[in-house]
């Protein structure tokens, strides 16, 4: 009686789990990895009874590496007459991963892990399974946990293995994830399951198991209950990390501008965040820039970070990896896709002129994403300017043709309350245009080539609006790059 009760308190445990974390859902058809090991073994046969509670179509996947020979086929075996014996539709494949490893030349781990779920998603298309369930245990958990410990990770990295991921539009899940080995083990013995015991889970030359065999025992002799208190720090770290996640996402939405091939923020909002939201605002940045980079590190993280204070170069770059270049412009943060054909973070800039007629109302730059319109006013009704992206001319002074055109070498302008002429290259470092857009900010000159407005920087002398004058040009520019993600998804 009590070994049934045992076993009962199991089953209802994982129920409960999978309830509280929508592990599933009624209907669901369910691929179960099953390499033939208690772990997996138990997984089955709780799923299976289970599975008629909430009408669930169980698919059995195993995977044969090909490492042990003999062994492996056996296992093989032993997994499909189970699967059998419960009525269970099995799936089975046999992948040459000693040949796959020595092509690839990656580590016998990571090869596995591939391949073996690569079968396991394969199957779930056939099947149409919305999810896969693995058989990791809190065992495992706390082996993971200490092992990025070891390695160095971040506070993120404490919270281990989710329960339940997203992954090829098919869900992992791991519903004996808070059970552990122990229990495990006595649910096969009560059951009397047969099961394999895979020989290379006794190699030291995996660090997992040399966290296993020796660290986490070693470890005992202080806290014997180490294990439980390193999956305990896991979930508390999950719902933590859980909750800056969302900050930081808040935070991204609310902040960062997005474009085809980059992402913007103001220097002055990354300073106002606490530093821990920081490090994980550039590294959500990042990750949209640059979706399948590997983690950034936090040396690079950091350089950024400092990079943006307040006493660092007011313009700035580095290389972030992953084919990104971080940018500082003044109080702009740029995090640019660069162009792998050509290595630059932005297209090479080339001349272009736009010719302005007294007739003309609308012009579009597109090499600068800006356009411009052109309205003829009686001086009574003209207004002043309310700010740099507006300007009025005296139009019966203005040389036609006008033009809109980036700048030119020897480009000068004499600058309304200033005595002689300047440099543009100098205004465009006194009003800090940033370096990027100095190629391609339109200048807008008359006909004998004076330039006569800087839109976000100057206005010069030329053309003044006096009481004399009757007919005024009034001349405003606008944005026509789109700040929304919407339409400017990056892929």
């Amino acid at each position: 009686m009590e070994r049934d009760a045992g076993m009962e308190e199991m089953l209802k445990e994982v129920a409960r789990i999978a309830a509280m974390e929508r592990l599933w859902t009624t209907g669901d058809t369910i691929v179960v990895a099953v390499s033939g090991g208690p772990d997996s073994v138990a997984l089955l046969h709780i799923l299976h009874e289970l599975a008629p509670r909430d009408d669930l179509t169980l698919i059995a996947a195993h995977v044969d590496h090909g490492f042990r020979g003999e062994e492996s086929a056996l296992e093989a075996e032993m997994v499909r007459e189970m699967a059998a014996g419960l009525g269970i539709l099995c799936e089975s494949t046999y992948i040459d991963l000693p040949a796959y490893i020595e092509e690839t030349r990656m580590n016998s781990q990571s090869a596995a892990r591939e391949k073996r779920y690569a079968y396991l998603h394969e199957i779930a298309r056939k099947h149409d399974a919305a999810r896969i369930a693995v058989a990791h245990h809190g065992d495992d958990q706390a082996e993971t946990v200490l092992m990025r410990i070891v390695r160095g990770t971040s506070p993120g990295g404490l919270s281990g293995i989710p329960i339940r991921r997203i992954e090829k539009n098919v869900e992992l899940i791991r519903p004996l994830l808070r059970m552990y080995k122990a229990d495990i083990l006595n649910f096969c013995e009560q059951r009397g399951l047969r099961y394999s015991l895979d020989s290379s889970n006794e190699q030291r030359y995996y660090f997992r198991n040399t966290v296993r065999l020796d660290l986490l025992p070693a470890l005992a002799q202080y806290n014997p209950g180490i294990t439980s208190a390193l999956v305990r720090l896991s979930e508390l770290a999950t719902q933590e990390d859980e909750w800056m996640e969302g900050e930081t996402r808040a935070v991204f939405d609310r902040h960062v501008r997005l474009y085809s091939d980059e992402c913007q923020l103001k220097r002055v909002t990354l300073q106002s965040l606490h530093v821990a939201l920081q490090r994980r605002l550039i590294k959500l940045i990042l990750e949209c820039v640059a979706p399948k980079m590997e983690a950034a590190s936090f040396d690079i993280i950091e350089t950024i970070r400092i990079a943006a204070q307040e006493g660092a170069a007011s313009t700035w770059s580095i290389d972030a990896g992953g084919g990104i270049r971080f940018v500082r412009e003044y109080d702009v943060l740029r995090f640019i896709r660069v162009n792998s054909a050509t290595g630059s973070s932005h297209p090479a800039a080339s001349g272009y002129a736009y010719a302005v007629t007294e007739r003309t109302q609308r012009i579009e730059v597109p090499e600068a994403g800006v356009w411009f319109s052109f309205n003829h006013l009686q001086h009574s009704d003209a207004g002043r300017p309310t700010n740099r992206l507006e300007a009025i001319f005296d139009a019966e002074q203005l040389q036609y043709p006008l033009t809109l055109r980036n700048r030119r070498p020897g480009d000068r302008m004499k600058v309304f309350g200033l005595n002689g002429s300047k440099k543009v290259q100098d205004m465009f470092v006194d009003d800090r245009i940033a370096p990027s857009r100095r190629e391609t900010i339109p200048l807008l000159v008359d006909a004998a080539g004076t330039v006569l407005w800087i839109p976000e920087a100057r206005r010069s002398s030329e053309a003044q609006v006096m009481d004399s004058t009757t007919r005024v040009l009034h001349i405003r520019m606008e944005n026509t790059a789109s700040d929304d993600f919407a339409s400017n998804k990056m892929h």
